[in-house]
């Protein structure tokens, strides 16, 4: 398959580049609102990986057009305007969410959905009507994934609007060493799964060593 990163030149789009890149034989083509920015990224994450494969950079809509799997790995707030930027370009690649809505007051980091119900519902909404479209990698540590010293032990919830949009995604998610995929139904469940996340940082604020928090279900 090949793996488009829109977005893909911030924390979720290193990790995700660099696992893929070094447990799978996926192609990954990273992709930034600017061209010349998508490449130096692109180029710092081949050296990273240091085991000959490589990654290119692209524009995000001619990194979508390469796609059989394009992940927004962009804050919700940037969401709409990166689907949107792309629309046009995805053709019969699956969208992938894995953004969560959040604020912060003092007490904490809150979930902070959008009206639709989820930032996964609301991917949904933007893209185009005959797009599939996906929820996964929503509790990913950044951090600790993209630490490729660092073993991995988490499920990645996965919410589709159908079997067409789940199962390579949850293809994708067998691949990367320490990570399991779990159905979790459609994207009306995806509130609950992102909601997670939130939980995870607060846990890890509040406890010693807890900061590379991630989910695992026994």
């Amino acid at each position: 398959m090949h793996v488009a990163l829109l977005g893909g030149t911030g924390d979720i789009g290193e990790g995700l580049a660099l696992r893929v890149g070094r447990d799978t034989d996926h192609d990954v083509t990273i992709g930034s609102r600017d061209a010349e920015k998508a490449q130096a990224v692109a180029d710092d994450y081949t050296d990273a990986l240091g085991t000959g494969n490589s990654f290119d950079g692209h524009a995000n809509p001619d990194a979508a057009a390469k796609a059989d799997i394009a992940i927004c790995c962009v804050p919700a707030y940037h969401l709409t305007d990166t689907i949107e930027a792309v629309a046009d370009d995805l053709g019969d690649a699956v969208l992938v969410s894995p953004a969560v809505g959040m604020k912060r007051d003092e007490s904490g980091m809150h979930y902070n959905p959008p009206g639709v119900g989820s930032v996964t519902e609301l991917a949904a909404k933007t893209a185009p009507s005959d797009t599939p479209v996906a929820g996964a990698f929503h509790n990913l540590a950044a951090g600790k994934l993209a630490a490729l010293d660092a073993d991995l032990n988490w499920d990645v919830p996965v919410v589709a609007t159908d079997e067409a949009a789940r199962e390579p995604v949850v293809s994708l998610v067998a691949d990367i060493d320490g990570l399991r995929p779990l159905v979790a139904g459609d994207l009306s469940n995806a509130a609950e799964i992102e909601s997670l996340t939130p939980l995870l940082i607060n846990l890890a604020q509040h406890n010693d060593g807890m900061h590379d928090l991630g989910v695992h279900f026994e």
